[in-house]
């Protein structure tokens, strides 16, 4: 006999035998599942989402990691000794509160299927093997008038609670990026009624000019000029966002206005494919849990205090993002409208705006995509807190807190997640193309590998050549050709874009729309 029960050399080899063929199993199915699923991504060339499943592989590996960590160092951790003045301060749970047990929750559950008896001996059995080891070690420290840093018990909730942080978090990612979608999906009719227009030859030769007041996209959202009405757009920006976010009129503008200043020789380019392709490739930055959110996880473990109400605090935070981010891109598709307005007394046809990056914080459009991810993970991990803790410890449990808190929580989690898979993101998809650059997913797959490999070979034809003629005796023309024709390549291969941290091309350097 050993600490925590029977060791493998006193267990019937049938029960070995049994668990690691189930666990086996278990594994061998998800890796399957996850190996066939990345075939069918790639046969359907799709690259971005193939990339976005080998984001979630890493993740799972990183997890595996994490446990493993947890599971060797767990009696040398539940062995370091604190002083008993420390291990009383910042507590979840006050102490004065009488602890309940964590699997009183599912008695009841249990005890309806199983025979009388049975229920309460296999409880009897887990908590004689748990505190058996937390006595174990309580009794280390004791002999020293310490007490344990973590107990086994907590380790283990603790391991639980990263596992299941990181599955909702895929999860709901997954979830919002297939709604959104969905809802961009929708907006397929609007290309192919835009498409036929401009290439309808009546259309062509009927080329009139109307008054800019007139119209629709101006008219749902031009304000007017001055500060007044500038408060009115934010705040018709801020409930726009609820209800017809993105509309026909606003759609067929900033499809324009994208296709006139990044594809001004091809009219007929495909502006919601490009949309697909480009939340698609945004998807895999979305999905994986970046060294920053780890960061947020250990500090608001910190400051997970008894009285602090730091759940219910949480749930306001990617609230109050999402507001900010649904408003601020309402806010950029009337400022374009405003620009025409202000600018110009008729157009031709149909408004083009114009895209520009000062319409966005900072001048930096990815900045939108930053704050998707931060609140998607915060709205992730206050979800996975709940059902953590509702397992774990049961739905009365100090740590849940009061009725009064757990409701809000819970209608809050279920908002973010809705506006933000049929409001957000799709406004996310559409606006952030109105920057000055447009992304490398512009390219369809099979252009993009011609281009790894055109640059390749020019990289390499331009150090041939300075490696046999040698800077100093190149001349002019020469050193201009070889210059020019690597920063294209480098411009171009997105690639190099990517691991530059650039991810976007300027559409000077490179025309990307072409007939």
């Amino acid at each position: 006999m050993a600490e925590g029960g029977l060791t493998l050399e006193y267990t019937p080899t049938w029960v070995v035998a049994i668990v690691c063929s189930f666990i086996v199993i278990i594994s061998l199915a998800a890796e399957r599942f996850l190996h066939y699923a990345g075939k069918y991504l790639k046969k359907k060339d799709h690259k971005p989402l193939f990339e976005a499943l080998q984001k979630i592989k890493e993740e799972l590996m990183l997890l595996g990691f994490i446990s493993l960590l947890l599971t060797v160092f767990q009696d040398r951790i539940s062995k370091i000794c604190i002083p008993a003045s420390l291990a009383d301060k910042w507590l979840p749970c006050s102490k004065d509160s009488e602890p309940k047990s964590t699997t009183s929750h599912f008695q009841t559950f249990f005890s309806s299927y199983l025979p009388r008896g049975t229920v309460r001996h296999l409880l009897a059995d887990a908590s004689s093997s748990s505190s058996e080891s937390v006595d174990a070690a309580a009794a280390y420290c004791n002999a020293t008038g310490k007490v344990p840093l973590l107990s086994v018990t907590a380790l283990h909730h603790l391991h639980i609670f990263i596992f299941v942080l990181a599955v909702v978090h895929v999860v709901f990612c997954v979830l919002t990026i297939l709604f959104g979608s969905a809802k961009i999906r929708q907006w397929k009719h609007w290309e192919e009624s835009a498409t036929k227009k401009d290439y309808h030859p009546e259309q062509v030769l009927k080329k009139k000019f109307i008054h800019v007041q007139e119209d629709e996209f101006i008219k749902n959202r031009f304000m007017g000029i001055g500060k007044d009405l500038a408060l009115l757009g934010w705040i018709h920006s801020f409930f726009k966002q609820f209800y017809g976010s993105v509309t026909k009129t606003d759609y067929i503008a900033m499809r324009l206005g994208f296709i006139k200043t990044h594809c001004p020789g091809n009219p007929k380019f495909n502006f919601h494919k490009y949309l697909m392709r480009a939340l698609e490739a945004d998807f895999k930055k979305v999905v994986g849990i970046s060294w920053y959110l780890w960061v947020f996880v250990v500090i608001f473990l910190l400051l997970n205090v008894h009285g602090w109400h730091a759940y219910f605090c949480l749930a306001f935070v990617p609230f109050a993002l999402l507001l900010a981010v649904g408003t601020k891109l309402e806010h950029v598709i009337t400022q374009l409208a405003h620009e025409v307005a202000e600018k110009h007394a008729a157009v031709e046809e149909q408004v083009v705006v114009k895209p520009d990056d000062d319409h966005f914080w900072f001048h930096r459009p990815q900045i939108v995509l930053l704050l998707i991810h931060i609140l998607l993970f915060q709205n992730s991990f206050e979800l996975a807190c709940f059902f953590w803790i509702w397992v774990e410890y049961g739905f009365d449990s100090c740590i849940m807190g009061q009725l009064g808190f757990i409701i809000p929580r819970l209608v809050i989690g279920a908002f973010v997640q809705f506006v933000c898979s049929y409001s957000t993101l799709p406004l996310y998809a559409i606006v952030t193309q109105m920057g000055s650059s447009f992304k490398r997913s512009i390219f369809e797959e099979h252009v993009q590998k011609g281009l790894r490999a055109w640059t390749k070979t020019a990289r390499t034809h331009a150090m041939v050549m300075h490696a046999t003629t040698g800077s100093s005796q190149v001349g002019h023309k020469e050193n201009s050709v070889s210059a020019s024709t690597v920063q294209l390549a480098r411009v171009g291969d997105p690639e190099t874009a990517a691991e530059e941290g650039r991810g976007e091309i300027k559409p000077e350097s490179f025309s990307a729309c072409r007939k």
